[in-house]
């Protein structure tokens, strides 16, 4: 068997590799959900509300790359357990 069939065997077989990558999507997309409703829902009154306008993209692009970070974890997460997986399985 060549290369590319193992490694789409024990990435059939992994229980855990699949549910990383799954977690890994999944948890960057909630991330950037959670964030565009908080910096939505951000509001400054008084002197202070011209600015409002400003902070928001810098807000979103805190959430934007803490929804990076995490996919990249559970890549390396998956990554990890599929190397695992690919010396129990071979």
């Amino acid at each position: 068997m060549g290369w590319l069939t193992d490694n789409l065997l024990v990435l059939l077989h992994s229980t855990r590799t699949q549910l990383a990558l799954a977690g890994s999507v999944l948890s960057a997309l909630i991330v950037l959900i959670y964030g565009q409703f908080q910096v939505d829902a951000f509001e400054l009154t008084g002197p202070l509300s011209p600015l409002t306008a400003t902070l928001k993209p810098y807000f979103m692009h805190r959430y934007e790359a803490l929804a990076f970070v995490v996919f990249l974890t559970f890549l390396r997460l998956a990554f990890r357990l599929f190397l695992e997986d690919r010396r129990r399985f071979l």
